[in-house]
């Protein structure tokens, strides 16, 4: 799964795979079971960590912390993104991705 970010958020209409921010004393697995809750409205269950990704944009810095996961339950409802595809892993390369999740799907794609 990937998402498409909005015209109103930073890097608009790139795509990306979801998630978001860890808040002060969360542990990884529940911030990404909370954020693709709260951005997706679906449960997931976690399968594997893969490297961390940090880049360095022009005006800001990230560090991504991915997980590969598979879906529990939910309907789909976008709370912030302008779409989302369910795609085979090797056609997530023909995106517009974000440069920070480029180094994710890599990992991704030797899996």
């Amino acid at each position: 799964m990937v998402v498409q970010r909005s015209e109103n958020m930073k890097l608009p209409l790139k795509w990306e795979f979801p998630g978001g921010k860890i808040e002060n004393g969360e542990e990884e697995e529940d911030c990404i079971k909370r954020e693709i809750m709260e951005e997706l409205n679906i449960t997931i269950d976690l399968i594997t960590r893969l490297s961390p990704s940090h880049f360095d944009y022009p005006t800001f810095s990230i560090e991504l912390i991915p997980f590969v996961a598979n879906y529990l339950g939910g309907e789909i409802k976008l709370a912030e993104h302008k779409q989302y595809l369910l795609l085979e892993k090797e056609d997530v390369a023909s995106l517009d991705l974000a440069e920070a999740d480029i180094p994710i799907l890599n990992e991704f794609l030797k899996l």
